[in-house]
């Protein structure tokens, strides 16, 4: 190619708008989103992140909000968690389903791909700030929840036991060094996903920052 031609391939190619990714809008082929609050949290933590992902297209019967009792164990919203998920498919049709979760709710939905046949059912699973492998704030509560949340706990050493990421799902966590809910930060990563590094966020500050967002929603909707 002469300099001529190839300075005149730069310029058409310059002149070309750029266009957004299709991972940044939802397409038909998107999967509706199961959220998956933390211990002591509800539906409503959700809600910074619910409107961006509408925002960017997603019909709210893809968005589904869930509230549970985070006081019972893990090992009990994971059955329920698989209901919400059954429920999800059958009302949108759809074969498979993203779940983003927040803190505790990493757990339940790692039981639920792991021992409930999720994996089945699951495209990709994120852990915002998840306690995967125990953290020390959970000693200082007692319920059936907090005890499966400490460091070497049964439950951890059975849901961390051979694969942590078992199965077809794409798998990604999000930590932040300034997450003070999640001691140590190195809990948070799990073998075998995409584990990222935030900004300086609170643990709290993960569901709500743009870039996490925007992160995650790249990252389910491929």
């Amino acid at each position: 190619m002469t300099a001529a031609a190839a300075g005149a391939l730069l310029a058409v190619q310059a002149s070309v708008p750029a266009q957004a990714s299709s991972s940044s809008r939802f397409t038909l082929d998107s999967d509706p989103i199961l959220f998956v609050h933390g211990y002591n949290g509800d539906a409503g933590n959700w809600n910074t992140m619910a409107d961006r992902f509408r925002a960017d297209g997603w019909p709210s019967s893809h968005l589904r909000q869930w509230t549970y009792d985070s006081r019972q164990s893990n090992t009990v919203t994971a059955q329920q968690l698989s209901t919400e998920v059954d429920r999800l498919l059958a009302a949108t049709g759809a074969t498979g389903v993203d779940i983003v979760s927040h803190s505790m709710g990493g757990l339940s939905s790692r039981y639920y791909l792991k021992n409930l046949d999720g994996t089945s059912k699951a495209d990709a699973w994120v852990s915002l700030g998840g306690p995967n492998h125990g953290t020390d704030t959970a000693n200082s509560c007692f319920d059936a929840s907090c005890t499966e949340m400490r460091t070497g706990s049964s439950f951890l050493t059975a849901l961390n036991s051979g694969d942590e990421t078992p199965g077809s799902p794409r798998y990604a966590t999000w930590w932040s060094p300034c997450d003070t809910v999640i001691n140590p930060d190195s809990s948070v990563s799990l073998s075998g996903a995409v584990n990222t590094r935030t900004a300086c966020l609170s643990h709290m500050g993960l569901l709500t920052d743009a870039t996490v967002y925007a992160q995650t929603r790249d990252m389910i909707n491929r």
